[in-house]
């Protein structure tokens, strides 16, 4: 997507076949290129967020994997000996976040290939090339879910006879969270490019306030109009009649139609249904579970570090500075994500379409 008028994915090769990245934590402040040159590093930005949201961190463990082959093909060893290395730090990589499912989907397909017979050589040109098509499928799934779903965001514009269709987020699902396009903004960049009028309420998502930093430099730089809210202002706006859909994004959504998203998605779930908002989830089928049907009892809530709520991080003098918000001794509780139950989500937006949050149109959208 754009970035003061030039296009740029979230990760990338360079020329030196080592990864490139937008090092997300010091966004919207300053644009900065990362490289990710070890596995090691590569655990270590997924870990504390330099980079973050479902779909990129899928296709950054697929480069992590790439990464690890480089690293380990210069040792003198066995293909098999070479082949217990990449197991290893694959089994790092997966425990670095335990949410979102796009993780492990990744991994998935790079052990497939570490597991196949050939040569050190063969297998590190599988294992690049499975690393560029998990970036590539992100890529043009969350293009797909544009596609779809800007036509709901279409015939809701109809309806109010091409006026604004004011829309909600939460947390950032936009083209950050994947390689390009995103789920969540996805529809909405598709709607503004067909000349259909929108605007966006933009949650600040705190903790870490991915709305607030992230999700508004990427429609701001998009030239799309937004404004900034606090997280509990959503409800208020929607009873107000101010909002006329909700889509948000998704770390893992379970084949029965449950959706894990980042924490106080929930909340404007139940308002959304309170109010008769629609409410929408836009996700790749890489993000569904085939394994668990129980979201809320079943699916695992990372929780992350209680300074994470204590401190906030923002621009003074010239510099990115935290600040503690707390009294420095008060405990804090930091749950990253929360599960929205399917009978309050009005659709699924994905690659091969819509369709309602439930287990039988989910399977039959997929074939399953």
């Amino acid at each position: 997507m754009l970035v003061k008028n030039k296009r740029y994915k979230t990760i990338w090769l360079d020329d030196d076949e080592r990864v490139k990245i937008i090092d997300q934590r010091y966004l919207p402040h300053k644009f900065i290129i990362e490289t990710i040159s070890t596995t090691k590093d590569m655990a270590k930005a997924i870990k504390d967020m330099h980079l973050r949201g479902a779909g990129l961190i899928g296709a950054a463990a697929g480069y992590g994997v790439y990464l690890s082959a480089q690293e380990n093909l210069s040792r003198k060893i066995s293909v098999e000996k070479y082949k217990d290395y990449l197991l290893k730090d694959a089994e790092m990589l997966k425990k670095t976040r335990p949410t979102a499912v796009n993780l492990e989907y990744a991994l998935k397909r790079q052990i497939n290939n570490i597991n196949t017979t050939g040569s050190k050589e063969e297998l590190i040109k599988k294992i690049r090339q499975e690393a560029i098509d998990i970036a590539r499928e992100d890529e043009l799934s969350c293009k797909k879910i544009g596609e779809y779903g800007s036509k709901i965001i279409e015939e809701i514009s109809r309806k109010k006879d091409g006026k604004v269709v004011n829309i909600l987020t939460h947390c950032n699902a936009g083209w950050l969270a994947f390689v390009d396009y995103g789920t969540a903004t996805s529809p909405i960049y598709e709607a503004y490019r067909k000349g259909i009028k929108v605007h966006v309420w933009v949650d600040e998502t705190r903790p870490r306030n991915q709305g607030a930093r992230l999700t508004a430099w990427e429609l701001g730089n998009h030239g799309i109009d937004h404004t900034i809210i606090a997280d509990n202002v959503g409800g208020y706006l929607m009873q107000k009649g101010m909002v006329d859909m909700v889509i948000v994004g998704s770390d893992r959504t379970t084949f029965t139609g449950d959706v894990a998203n980042k924490i106080g998605t929930y909340l404007k779930a139940l308002a959304a249904y309170d109010n008769q908002v629609p409410f929408y989830s836009a996700l790749p089928s890489s993000t569904i579970d085939w394994e668990i049907r129980d979201g809320v009892n079943e699916i695992p809530i990372e929780e992350r570090g209680g300074e994470e709520v204590k401190y906030i991080q923002g621009w003074l003098d010239g510099e990115v500075k935290k600040v503690l918000l707390t009294p420095k001794k008060s405990k804090a509780k930091n749950y990253a994500f929360d599960v929205t139950p399917s009978k309050y989500i009005t659709g699924i937006i994905t690659e091969k379409g819509v369709c309602s949050a439930d287990e039988k149109s989910i399977k039959k959208m997929f074939d399953k």
